[in-house]
């Protein structure tokens, strides 16, 4: 494996000196790194990171994220352009903790050559949730929990001073900026999840992505899959959760938008046999934000969906359209 992704990016390294584009991190390390008016390129495996970046980097670097709205990261594998925009960036952001699981080893090997963060791994240990049936690794999508993904924001701007020290006073201005609406994310979600009755807080989706979202805000996290996607539900475990759905009066699910929600509609169908109704409370961004230059397809709006969502749906109080009235109608 190691081998193959060493000589795809053997190629691409090719492809970019045969194309004569001299702005490779090579280049620009033979000439002294990048200058106060270079732009820096920035690639980001999710559209959480690259919104972060945008955010801390602001107009001093241009950012392109790998994946976009509705894809699944844990099945996502590079494509030749994506092979040509890593080998060529100044930065490389990724999630790590085994959220990009087919990249990993491509990961690794180009930070022989190319500056390279797994952002998330930079969260302390002890702060990060194992699972059962993730032996040996810890749940990668702490992007649920706002205040958790604060430390991820700062080791976004703490690689960027790296890359570009001579912008460290703008991307630390923008990283305070942002962490600030990121705090006052987290109290509003605070107020609309902790409305919920205590008995309605229980988060039943297609996979096991709100593990973090359950332990900041005290709801009981149920996902069909496992935390990878690539985990296969099978008919027992369907049984067990219409068995739990009937026995405890759970009348709400959620899809995700970057899941099939062929697993959620069994669970409803086996709830209506058994005479007990379930509906769908809405749809959550679990892996990917929403459309690029709408309000969901930003971090801050992800979470406000989200939060917004669920306390709706669970019986609790939130403003239809969200913290700031910016989320989209009817959602």
């Amino acid at each position: 494996m190691r081998t193959t992704r060493r000589v795809l990016l053997g190629l691409a390294a090719g492809v970019i000196a045969a194309a004569g584009l001299l702005g490779t991190p090579a280049a620009r390390a033979q000439g002294g790194g990048t200058s106060d008016e270079q732009t820096i390129d920035v690639v980001a495996t999710t559209g959480m990171i690259a919104d972060a970046a945008r955010a801390v980097g602001g107009d001093r670097i241009a950012v392109r994220a790998l994946m976009g709205p509705g894809v699944d990261p844990h099945a996502y594998r590079q494509t030749r352009t994506d092979i040509l925009a890593l080998a060529n960036a100044d930065l490389v952001l990724w999630n790590g903790l085994y959220l990009e699981a087919q990249m990993e080893d491509f990961l690794l090997d180009l930070a022989e050559t190319t500056t390279v963060v797994a952002v998330a791994e930079a969260l302390p240990e002890d702060r990060l949730v194992a699972h059962d049936d993730y032996e040996g690794r810890f749940d990668p999508h702490v992007w649920m929990d706002p205040r958790l993904w604060s430390g991820v924001v700062e080791a976004v701007r703490d690689a960027m001073i790296a890359v570009a020290p001579q912008h460290e006073a703008a991307f630390a201005a923008n990283a305070e900026a942002h962490l600030a609406e990121i705090a006052r994310l987290a109290d509003y979600a605070d107020d609309v999840l902790g409305s919920v009755p205590e008995g309605g807080r229980v988060l039943l989706s297609a996979h096991d992505a709100f593990n973090y979202f359950g332990r900041a805000y005290g709801y009981e996290v149920v996902g069909i899959q496992g935390i990878s996607t690539e985990s296969e539900a099978g008919l027992a475990r369907i049984e067990e959760l219409v068995d739990m759905l009937v026995s405890r009066g759970i009348g709400a699910v959620f899809v995700e938008s970057s899941v099939s929600d062929r697993n959620i509609r069994a669970l409803i169908e086996g709830a209506a046999a058994r005479g007990h109704e379930v509906v769908v409370g809405g749809e959550l961004f679990s892996d990917a934000m929403g459309e690029p230059g709408s309000w969901e397809g930003t971090y801050i709006g992800m979470i406000d969906h989200n939060a917004t969502t669920i306390a709706r749906a669970l019986g609790g109080a939130a403003p239809e359209r969200g913290m700031d009235g910016r989320l989209a109608a009817g959602m």
